[in-house]
């Protein structure tokens, strides 16, 4: 599929951790501004897809273009895609010694030279934009589980990245918590962000995605527009997936 507006790429890719086959020929096109959400089973190759695509982990056959940037051994150009590319993880890997503004402000400091006090009035941007600019100056422990995730997605925005990859950010979460957070990643959504969302929160999914993708045994099964997805899925593994966790 070629495609100009394709800022990923993901062609004939394959992965093993050993001996384990972890991603079994993926491919797949991403389109500026598109949402992607993918769901499955645990253990099904969904986080390792999308640590791939910014290289936390390292695939051994097949393409991964970002961009218009292979992802190989080059060090410069995984460096170039790390600061195209936002993550969210599980976890929210905040430094617990530093302030949520100090948070903000090192990456693009450190990776984009920008002077501190750009950098920090970018970071006091982000923070009003995820409704947590009254907590800069606190440090992460004081926050609870919401907030620290809504400061994690907002210290991704700051490198002002072409796209955002959700590792299932609100998975660790308390369920009162996880609304706060999915409503900030509505609201990038509508702004046009270029997202790829691994969660198994498919009312998200529904309202959100452009399309969602089935993973199981490290292969896509199953990819369709949200609607036909929940109403209509062929494959016998993505019907008993979807029995399972829509009651």
């Amino acid at each position: 599929m070629e495609n100009d507006d394709a800022i990923i790429k993901i062609i004939g890719m394959h992965k093993w951790f050993d001996d384990f086959h972890v991603l079994k020929d993926i491919n797949l096109t991403v389109l500026k501004q598109e949402r992607i959400v993918i769901c499955g089973p645990s253990g099904s190759g969904k986080s390792t897809l999308i640590r791939c695509i910014n290289r936390l982990e390292e695939h051994q056959r097949g393409q991964i273009i970002v961009d218009g940037i292979e992802l190989t051994n080059n060090l410069k150009n995984i460096e170039k895609t790390r600061a195209e590319v936002g993550m969210v993880f599980q976890h929210f890997n905040l430094f617990p010694h530093l302030t949520i503004l100090e948070n903000l402000s090192l990456g693009p400091i450190w990776v984009r030279k920008i002077p501190k006090a750009e950098a920090e009035e970018t970071a006091m941007y982000f923070l009003e934009k995820v409704h947590i600019a009254d907590q800069a100056s606190k440090y992460p422990g004081q926050l609870s589980g919401g907030q620290q995730q809504r400061v994690a997605i907002a210290r991704s925005l700051c490198m002002k990245p072409s796209v955002m990859l959700f590792d299932e950010p609100t998975s660790a979460l308390d369920p009162e918590m996880v609304k706060e957070v999915l409503d900030v990643m509505i609201d990038l959504a509508e702004e046009g962000m270029t997202m790829i969302v691994v969660t198994h929160e498919m009312g998200f999914a529904r309202s959100v995605a452009h399309r969602v993708l089935f993973m199981d045994f490290g292969q896509v099964l199953e990819e369709k527009p949200p609607k036909e997805f929940f109403e209509n899925p062929e494959h016998e593994r993505t019907k008993l997936f979807l029995s399972q966790i829509l009651h």
